[in-house]
């Protein structure tokens, strides 16, 4: 069975998610670790409960990012870690650790990418006005939200939404379809061709 490491910053809802589905058997694969750099991230809690294995690592006790990510890759390796899984992750991943597991990182984010890239994804697509918004998996690469596409879902953005409303609507998008992505990737279903993901169902 395969291992995953889920990365998370925050709250931790769609490693709930990505829990939950592990559990039902929707994901065969082992989720073996749940990394956070904050150390006092509900996820961490979330992790605890489950009876995963966490690792808090803070940013601040290494002098460069280079050295933290290679920290990282240490533990990963230590734990025989196949795929890295960032579900609200905020530190950007150095092209290192890309390297290390290349097409085998993948993120999700809040918007329909490539448009909104970036940490306030919602914010700013509600900012510009757009009808639709929605959800991007992706491969990550060594650019910002720029890795190959995986899975995209849309949510129609209401005249009266506001930044809370349709982050819920989004939520709840993310996961559904965060557990689906990370399926097809652990059971090898995924191809990269270029920009292209191809999917074998």
């Amino acid at each position: 069975m395969k291992n995953c490491a889920v990365f998370c910053s925050g709250f931790g809802s769609n490693l709930q998610a990505l829990i939950a589905a592990v559990n039902r058997g929707r994901i065969p694969a082992r989720i073996a670790l749940v990394v956070s750099d904050c150390v006092d991230a509900y996820a961490l809690v979330r992790a605890k409960k489950a009876g995963i294995p966490i690792l808090a690592v803070d940013r601040s006790e290494f002098k460069t990012r280079e050295d933290y990510d290679a920290y990282i890759i240490r533990r990963l390796k230590k734990q025989a870690i196949d795929y890295v899984i960032l579900a609200g992750y905020m530190r950007i991943i150095g092209p290192r650790f890309v390297s290390c597991y290349k097409n085998k990182i993948v993120n999700i984010h809040p918007a329909l990418l490539p448009s909104f890239k970036g940490v306030h994804g919602i914010k700013d697509a509600l900012a510009y006005g757009v009808k639709i918004t929605g959800v991007t998996v992706h491969f990550v690469d060594a650019e910002l939200d720029a890795g190959p596409i995986i899975l995209q879902g849309a949510v129609a953005v209401k005249a009266d939404d506001t930044e809370d409303s349709l982050a819920r609507r989004i939520h709840r998008l993310e996961h559904r379809l965060y557990p689906e992505a990370v399926r097809l990737l652990v059971q090898n279903k995924l191809s990269v061709k270029g920009r292209n993901v191809l999917i074998r169902r």
